[in-house]
C-alpha cells in the first residue's frame, strides 16, 4: 500500500466558523456550546478492517434528517495528500441501501491542493434524505456517515496549468 496522505482535525476558529455558516444564521450561546462540544468529540477519518478501502467519516454532532430535508455538515476534517492523488468522498453504502441518504454532490472530491486554501481545506458534506422511504433518519454523533477513498490520477501529456487553488467549491471558477 502506498501512504500518501495524513488526515488533520481544523482550527477551532475554522470549525465553529463554518459551524455558522452551516447553521445559516446567528448562534445564541446554545448553539455556541454545541458547536465547541461538537469540535472535541471530532475523530479522525480511520478505516475499519486491514481490507477497507475507505475511510469512515464521523459526525461531530447529533442530528435528525426528515425525508426530503439536507443538511450541511462542517467535519472538522483537512486532508494533506501527495500531488497526484484525490480523496473521492461518498456516503456509506448502509444508510444509502437502508435509508437512501445521498451527498447532494452525488461524490465528493478533495483535491491535493485544498488542503493549502484560506478555509484550512476543510471537508464540508451535505447530506440529503430523499423521502422515498419515507423515514427520519436520526443520526448520532460519532456515527459513520461517509467513506473516503484515496485515487492516484493521471493529466494530458499538454496539461500546462499554473493556477493555484484558494477556497472551496467553485473556487477553481467553474
Amino acid at each position: 500500500m502506498k501512504r500518501i496522505a495524513r488526515f488533520h482535525k481544523v482550527s477551532r476558529e475554522q470549525f465553529i466558523l463554518d459551524w455558522m455558516d452551516c447553521m445559516e444564521g446567528e448562534m445564541d450561546e446554545e448553539d455556541k456550546a454545541r458547536a465547541e462540544q461538537s469540535y472535541e468529540q471530532i475523530r479522525l477519518p480511520h478505516r475499519a478492517t486491514s481490507g477497507s478501502a475507505g475511510y469512515d467519516f464521523f459526525l461531530p454532532c447529533s442530528l435528525t434528517l426528515a425525508p426530503g430535508k439536507e443538511v450541511k455538515i462542517p467535519t472538522g476534517i483537512r486532508v494533506e495528500m501527495e500531488e497526484g492523488w484525490v480523496l473521492m468522498l461518498y456516503p456509506r453504502s448502509g444508510l444509502g441501501f437502508k435509508y437512501r441518504l445521498q451527498m447532494n454532490n452525488t461524490v465528493g472530491i478533495i483535491d491535493s491542493d485544498y488542503f493549502y486554501s484560506d478555509n484550512e481545506g476543510h471537508i464540508l458534506m451535505k447530506l440529503f434524505n430523499d423521502g422515498r422511504e419515507g423515514k427520519t433518519l436520526e443520526l448520532k454523533a460519532g456515527m459513520a456517515v461517509a467513506q473516503g477513498i484515496f485515487m492516484e490520477y493521471g493529466i494530458t501529456i499538454d496539461d500546462d496549468v499554473e493556477e493555484v487553488r484558494n477556497g472551496g467549491f467553485g473556487s477553481t471558477g467553474a
